[in-house]
This record gives C-alpha cells, structure tokens and sequence, in this order.
C-alpha cells in the first residue's frame, strides 16, 4: 500500500476537514465551485451532483447524509491521495471514494435527485 494511502490525516489535516464540514454554506459553496471548474472533464459529475441532492433531501437519513458529505467533502478539498492535476489519473481517487459512498447508500439516492443532477449539469 502506498504511503498516501497508509498514513493518517494529520491534526491539521483533521482540522480542516472539520472546518469545511461544520459551515454547510461555505461547504456548498466550495462544492459546487470546484465541480464547475472540472465537471466537463470528469465522468461522475452526474453522481457527484445526485450525491448532493441527495445531502439536501430532508428525507435523507442523517446516516446516508453525513457518508455522502464525507465522500464530497474529499472532492472538494485540497487534501488527496492522487493530486488532482495528474493527467488523467488525478481523479480517480475521487471517483472511487464517491462511488464508495454511493454504493453504500444506493436506495437513498432517488431518481429525482439524479434528475436535479443532470438540469444542474445542463446548466453549469
């Protein structure tokens, strides 16, 4: 296993993971501003986007919230295995945690929060 994998978050690290979660806003704001620099180039935009629909569903379990906002909270900060701005392979560490997430919460994630996610898409 590589050490990026291995290791453990630093306090800091902890920290600014915390910080990001604990405001929603600031954490919306941060979500969707870093998907519409990257959504044209990466393929699970769609799922990132249900995945959020999905965290603002007041139907939504806290269960099922709380592990779809961990896995977008990995999108969206900085901290990352495999640096977003490797050619190709920069995101699939990220996919792989969002399809994680989404594997272990499938029934929760409704054809209408896929259908807000593909007009969010149409609009970005």
């Amino acid at each position: 296993m590589s050490e990026g994998f291995s290791a453990r978050f630093s306090r800091e690290e902890m920290a600014a993971i915390r910080d990001s979660l604990r405001d929603e806003a600031r954490f919306g704001a941060d979500f969707m501003s870093r998907l519409k620099r990257v959504a044209k180039r990466i393929p699970f935009a769609e799922d990132l986007l249900a995945a959020w629909f999905c965290t603002r569903d007041p139907q939504t379990p806290r269960r099922v919230r709380l592990t779809l906002l961990a896995a977008l909270g990995y999108f969206v900060l900085p901290i990352d295995a495999i640096p977003d701005i490797m050619p190709l392979i920069g995101f699939t560490d990220d996919a792989a945690v969002i399809a994680a997430a989404i594997a272990a919460v499938a029934g929760s994630i409704t054809p209408e929060h896929r259908e807000q996610a593909r007009r969010a898409l149409a609009e970005l």
